[in-house]
C-alpha cells in the first residue's frame, strides 16, 4: 500500500510540474523524521526547495533569451584602470530603477576600456530583476532590422523589441551604415523614448554621431530623445586589452 500510494504521489507530482518535490520528497522525509519535524515544517522545506529551482530556472531563462555573447559581471571589472569611472553611480543603476523609470544609458568612450563588460554586467543584474533584456552589436541589430524588413516580418520584429524592458546595443560607431538601415536604427531608438530603456555603448562621443545616422536633423532627433533622461559616462583611457597584452608580453620574457 506505502509503495502504491509513493507511486501515485510521484505521478500526481509529474502532472503538476512538481520536479524539484518529485525529485526531493523521500530523502527530505527521511531527514524530518530523524529531526522530528511536523508536517507544517516538511512541507515548508518541501516548497521552498521547488521555489527556488524554479527562480533559478526562469532567470538562467531570461539570461538565455538575452543572448549575452559571454557572462561579465562587476566582480571581474577593473574600476581602478577607469579611476574618473564613477564607480558608486554605476553599481547603482544595478537596483534597476532607471530601467522602472524608463531612462537610458550611454557608455561612451575609447575602445577596449570595459563598455561591453559594464553593459553585460548591467544587463545581468536587470536579469536577476526580473526584467527582460535583449543584447545585440549594433551591426547585428541592423542585420536583423534588414533581414526582417525583406522578409516582410518589420513590423513583427519591432514589437519584439517593444516587450523588451532594457535593450543593450554594443558598438555603435564601429561600422558605417547605409541610409536605410540607419534610418530603421533610428526609428528603434526613437520609439523607446519614455517607453522603455536602451543601453548602448559607443567609441564615438555624440558630435560624431551624424557619422551613424548620415544627416545633422536625424542624428540631433536622435540624441534629443535618448539624452533627455539618460545616465552618461564617458570612458577613456589606455585598452584593458592592450594593457593586459603588454603585460602578459613581460611576464613572458621575464620568464625566460
Amino acid at each position: 500500500m506505502i509503495e502504491t500510494h509513493r507511486l501515485l504521489l510521484k505521478t500526481n507530482l509529474k502532472q503538476l510540474r512538481l520536479p524539484t518535490i518529485q525529485a526531493e520528497f523521500e530523502a527530505l522525509a527521511r531527514e524530518a523524521a530523524q529531526a522530528n519535524e511536523n508536517y507544517e515544517q516538511y512541507l515548508l522545506r518541501l516548497t521552498e526547495l521547488e521555489v527556488t529551482a524554479r527562480a533559478a530556472n526562469v532567470l538562467k531563462s531570461r539570461i538565455k533569451q538575452a543572448h549575452f555573447p559571454a557572462l561579465k559581471d562587476f566582480d571581474t571589472y577593473d574600476f581602478t584602470a577607469q579611476p574618473s569611472l564613477n564607480k558608486p553611480k554605476i553599481l547603482e543603476l544595478t537596483r534597476n530603477e532607471w530601467i522602472d523609470q524608463h531612462f537610458n544609458c550611454c557608455l561612451v568612450g575609447d575602445s577596449g576600456t570595459g563598455k561591453t563588460h559594464l553593459s553585460i554586467a548591467l544587463g545581468l543584474a536587470a536579469c536577476r530583476a526580473g526584467r527582460r533584456v535583449r543584447f545585440f552589436t549594433a551591426a547585428g541589430l541592423v542585420n536583423h532590422l534588414e533581414e526582417a524588413q525583406k522578409q516582410h516580418q518589420l513590423d513583427r520584429f519591432l514589437q519584439q523589441l517593444e516587450r523588451v524592458d532594457l535593450l543593450i546595443v554594443d558598438e555603435l560607431g564601429y561600422l558605417t551604415f547605409s541610409r536605410m538601415a540607419a534610418e530603421l536604427l533610428f526609428q528603434v531608438f526613437a520609439e523607446r523614448y519614455e517607453r522603455r530603456s536602451l543601453l548602448i555603448t559607443s567609441n564615438l562621443p555624440f558630435g560624431d554621431w551624424v557619422q551613424i545616422f548620415q544627416g545633422e536633423r536625424m542624428t540631433a532627433a536622435l540624441l534629443d530623445r535618448l539624452t533627455h533622461r539618460c545616465h552618461i559616462f564617458e570612458m577613456n583611457g589606455e585598452s584593458y586589452r592592450f594593457r593586459e597584452s603588454m603585460k602578459t608580453k613581460k611576464n613572458a620574457k621575464a620568464n625566460k
